[in-house]
């Protein structure tokens, strides 16, 4: 009798330490760890782009203290894989949407279409050693220098040669189903190698993103400016200024041909902070950083208008 009596002590004793122990266990957090204005969000972004996204990213943090974006630069090929593969990586920069088996393949999934829209415009620019002579090109005659056609002794240099937006907007729209010649097309690890590599060869053509060296309050790109110089490119549209550099107003009229967007795809079926850094993208303030960075904003109408300057005022 007194060994039953201890046994049902000791399984009283477990089943009030048991539940003494459930009553102590902290609550799970249930439902969005973030907001529109607050939380952590890791992003992938097409390193072509990496100064104005920078700016972006400093300008959203500095208006809204409680967030942290973490952006990691790639290639945009690994920025897409990582938005398939990476459950962590909601939202990804890129210079292209979603693509119909792209789209319907996460609908599948995950019961939803991730968002997408373009945010600004973005000029590919050609860039040259101080040096070089040869300033003006021609789409057919950059075409003739990739292919090796066109025997001049140069180098042309990109940012990689698999993956990069560079890299695919050149076979896209400069080389229309021809191949790179390897002896004369180079590949160094990212957009500020190129600017590099092209500063210490005056043989050396690069292709970078206009955020890299078009914006003259950069005081880091001035000094680049003092190494290497930006071509001139045909127009294909004009009837005056046949040859014309990158500018806003040329990526506007596609004056300037070597012109792609800027797209942001949202992974995210709740109002978190990748709504809200997007959001934020799409309006004023970050169009206006857009514009400040020498892009064209595509979201934000901006006035055009034909002024005149006199070049001497009349005293009065």
């Amino acid at each position: 009798m007194e060994q039953i009596i201890y046994r049902a002590q000791r399984i009283l004793v477990l089943l009030v330490g048991y539940y003494f122990l459930i009553g102590c266990k902290q609550p799970q957090q249930s439902g969005p760890l973030d907001t529109p204005t607050k939380g952590v969000i890791q992003i992938s972004v097409d390193e072509s782009f990496r100064p104005v996204i920078e700016d972006q990213i400093k300008v959203f943090e500095a208006n809204y203290p409680g967030t942290t974006i973490t952006a990691q630069y790639k290639p945009e090929a690994e920025c897409l894989k990582d938005l398939f593969r990476d459950s962590a990586t909601r939202l990804v920069i890129t210079t292209r949407g979603l693509t119909y088996k792209e789209a319907k393949y996460f609908d599948d999934t995950l019961h939803y279409v991730p968002r997408s829209e373009k945010i600004a415009s973005d000029a590919i620019a050609i860039v040259l050693n101080k040096d070089c002579k040869d300033t003006l090109f021609t789409l057919k005659g950059l075409q003739d220098l990739f292919t090796g056609v066109f025997k001049n002794n140069k180098k042309v240099v990109f940012d990689g040669l698999s993956a990069t937006s560079t890299v695919r907007f050149a076979i896209d729209s400069i080389l229309k189903g021809k191949q790179f010649n390897n002896d004369v097309v180079k590949a160094v690890k990212n957009s500020q190698a190129v600017l590099d590599y092209v500063a210490t060869d005056t043989n050396a053509i690069g292709l970078v993103g206009i955020s890299w060296i078009g914006n003259p309050e950069d005081t880091a790109q001035m000094r680049m400016l003092k190494k290497i110089k930006i071509g001139y490119v045909k127009c294909e549209v004009c009837l005056d200024t046949p040859y014309v550099k990158p500018t806003q107003m040329g990526m506007m009229t596609r004056r300037y041909p070597l012109v792609r967007g800027l797209y942001f795809i949202l992974k995210e079926n709740y109002s978190g902070l990748g709504s809200g850094f997007t959001s934020f993208l799409q309006y004023e303030k970050g169009q206006l950083v857009f514009s400040r960075a020498y892009l064209w904003p595509a979201q934000i109408s901006f006035n055009v208008r034909k002024v005149h300057l006199n070049e001497k005022l009349k005293k009065e």
